[in-house]
């Protein structure tokens, strides 16, 4: 079955909005959804998420920042989305471990080759089944992410940054087309919507 999405994608990208509107889809077609992001999925998820994006203090090393996202991540795997999985229900989440990749390595520069087997580590047997990476360019997306309202940690980080997070999801997408989904953020909001509720359909009916 394809019942794990998740939406991946640079600041600005609009995926909560994209999560929010593919579970409202599905739902209507009889599933039961989950949705959930990273960080802040779980209880202690919430607390990290405060800790790793709205702290104005100064921000953790860049181990000591994949360490927490991956804490994150074991915590909303084991107490959230295996349990919905198992039960039959679809999980939608606003972030996973495709981001990992793109900001703590390709964007800290953490070696590759580490932060997937920690993550590895972290999520257990959990993959997704489908990934939709909503791109566009970094400036744009910062641009939109800071008409929203105050700039969170990683949005006050330098463009290059944001340049070499991009390059990072590109990377994955290319490297696995069956998996990713690569559309384009800038579209009209209804018209992206259809296109992830389209993927997402056809492939939930290949995998029925």
């Amino acid at each position: 079955m394809a019942n794990f999405i998740t939406i991946d994608g640079v600041e600005g990208a609009g995926k909560s909005t994209q999560a929010a509107r593919l579970a409202d889809a599905l739902r209507r077609d009889g599933h039961e959804v989950v949705l959930t992001r990273e960080p802040g999925g779980t209880e202690l998820g919430r607390a990290l998420r405060r800790m790793l994006l709205d702290d104005d203090s100064p921000g953790p090393t860049a181990e000591t920042e994949l360490l927490l996202y991956l804490a994150d991540r074991a915590e909303h795997v084991r107490r959230l989305i295996e349990p919905a999985l198992a039960r039959g229900a679809i999980v939608i989440a606003d972030r996973f471990s495709d981001s990992t990749i793109a900001y703590q390595s390709y964007g800290r520069g953490l070696p590759l080759d580490t932060v997937r087997r920690l993550d590895a580590f972290a999520r257990g047997r959990v993959s997704p089944d489908l990934s939709f990476f909503l791109d566009l360019p970094p400036d744009v997306g910062l641009e939109r992410a800071r008409a929203v309202g105050p700039a969170d940690r990683l949005e006050r980080e330098a463009l290059d940054f944001h340049r070499k997070v991009r390059d990072g999801f590109l990377a994955i997408a290319a490297a696995e087309p069956d998996r990713v989904v690569l559309l384009d953020a800038r579209l009209d909001i209804a018209d992206l919507a259809r296109e992830l509720a389209d993927h997402a359909r056809a492939r939930l009916a290949a995998a029925a």
